[in-house]
């Protein structure tokens, strides 16, 4: 697997009101235009969501996704691995929250992704890239809003 593409954002919310959002993975589409579909299949007893079934539709990453969400480092980091895809061979990624201020936080989201097809690693690391911005600044949108 390749080296994570990463990118971090401040966003003028609490840390709980970012992760509200965040970890409702389910509800993806109401803010991320990348995201047309998505499902929650599995939650651990604490009712988070553990598997997710998503339908991407990032520039050149268009396929679906399960995605298995990772748990052990909350609240400080969510970690997700692909379970399942049309096209994608690998999706790793996390997002890790730290609390800047009592009404600021933190936001650094890590992406790597491998397709059954080859892509070029630099094209790959730019889609990923913008992948990763893109996402950032909807959550900033949709909780600054």
């Amino acid at each position: 697997m390749s080296e994570l593409s990463t990118s971090t954002i401040s966003i003028e919310a609490p840390l709980a009101t970012v992760s509200e959002l965040l970890f409702a993975f389910d509800r993806y589409p109401e803010w991320s235009s990348s995201i047309k579909a998505a499902e929650a299949l599995a939650r651990d007893e604490q009712g988070r969501i553990t598997k997710v079934k998503m339908t991407i539709d990032a520039g050149m990453m268009k396929d679906r996704v399960t995605l298995d969400y990772d748990w052990s480092e909350a609240p400080a980091k969510v970690s997700f691995s692909l379970d399942d895809a049309d096209v994608l061979t690998a999706m790793d990624g996390s997002y890790e929250l730290k609390t800047i201020d009592e009404d600021t936080t933190s936001v650094t989201y890590s992406l790597t992704v491998a397709a059954s097809i080859p892509i070029p690693a630099m094209m790959r690391q730019k889609e990923e890239k913008k992948t990763i911005d893109a996402a950032l600044a909807q959550l900033k949108s949709a909780l600054e809003a």
